[in-house]
């Protein structure tokens, strides 16, 4: 399983630009990665951002649906609460963003996290969460 995050902090949320591989180097994802053997997703999920962002977080709830990545492989995303730190990109990117929901298509996303940076954002104009 692959996990990511919506980091969400006063009413905007996090993106990443990638640095590899090559074919998604430049584009913008939710921060995450792969679940290591034994780990919950939230683990990991808390785990990854810690590796990638300096930050530590909390899970606070899964988002609808999942996204096949490969067989067997398959990217899931929780809201994330900002818990410690200032996000910087430690791993795997190399340039972060606060995006808003009027700026959050401003960015070249990678398919696997449209559908949901579109629930996020339905969350910031007042669906309860994020």
């Amino acid at each position: 399983m692959v996990v990511a995050g919506a980091l969400c902090d006063g009413g905007r949320f996090l993106a990443a630009r990638r640095t590899a591989p090559a074919e998604a180097a430049g584009r913008w994802e939710l921060p995450g990665g792969k679940a290591e053997p034994g780990e919950t997703p939230e683990e990991a999920l808390v785990r990854e951002l810690r590796e990638e962002l300096g930050v530590e977080t909390e899970p606070v709830r899964r988002l609808p649906g999942e996204w096949p990545l490969r067989p067997g492989l398959v990217l899931s995303a929780w809201e994330v609460r900002l818990l410690k730190g200032d996000p910087r990109p430690l791993q795997d990117h190399d340039q972060l963003r606060w995006l808003t929901p009027e700026t959050a298509f401003d960015v070249d996303w990678l398919e696997a996290d449209v559908a949901f940076v579109g629930e996020v954002v339905r969350g910031l104009r007042g669906a309860g969460y994020c």
